[in-house]
């Protein structure tokens, strides 16, 4: 299994190739390497991301069957449900890079923005319950001028969201607390660009 720093460059690099065309995986997996993971995967990255159709996690890194273990929700939030989800990841195949992969012109973020300055009462709680996650990411920067900036605004809360994401799956999971202090996990945030098709990592190892 890489270490988190490796596994963090094999996703830099596949995304290089997403970007300037010249993928290595065409979607078209042999027979052969289906029949290998019947046995077991061992993924080497963990992707939190959006479930908006245009960021598909697999294309966006040029990565093929059993290589990452994905994880979407309409605006990359983090619930009891997904921090098992990378829990069980971390602990079961050794992986030790988690990304939360948030993206611009995002539908969550700017939903929880349209609520939070024209509240709807007849909201489905089910999406209320997506935009209270996201709600504490936004509601500082509403306290300040870029309330009077709808674009720039939504690019600040798309990246506050993400590094919300981040923070609370490093500091809310005894397991991932462990896991980063005595066995390298890595925690990121990254936001991927729908024109471009560039992903941008917040942070990177030094080590």
């Amino acid at each position: 299994m890489p270490t988190a720093r490796e596994a963090l460059e094999r996703l830099m690099e596949g995304n290089r190739r997403f970007v300037a065309g010249e993928h290595r995986y065409q979607g078209d997996t042999p027979s052969s390497r289906r029949r290998e993971l019947i046995g077991g995967q061992q993924p080497f990255a963990v992707i939190l991301g959006c479930s908006d159709s245009r960021v598909p996690v697999e294309l966006v890194f040029d990565q093929g069957l059993g290589d990452l273990f994905v994880i979407r929700v309409a605006g990359n939030v983090v619930a009891a449900s997904q921090i098992g989800s990378i829990e069980y990841a971390a602990e079961m195949f050794g992986t030790r890079l988690v990304v939360v992969l948030g993206h611009t012109l995002c539908g969550a973020i700017q939903a929880t923005i349209n609520q939070l300055m024209q509240p709807k009462e007849n909201q489905s709680p089910n999406l209320r319950s997506i935009v209270d996650r996201i709600r504490p990411a936004i509601e500082t920067l509403l306290e300040t001028e870029l309330r009077n900036d709808p674009p720039a605004l939504a690019r600040k809360a798309t990246r506050a969201n993400v590094r919300m994401s981040t923070q609370a799956l490093r500091t809310t999971s005894p397991v991932l607390e462990a896991l980063i202090q005595d066995d390298g996990l890595l925690i990121v945030g990254a936001e991927y660009n729908l024109e471009s098709g560039v992903v941008e990592f917040f942070e990177r190892p030094t080590t």
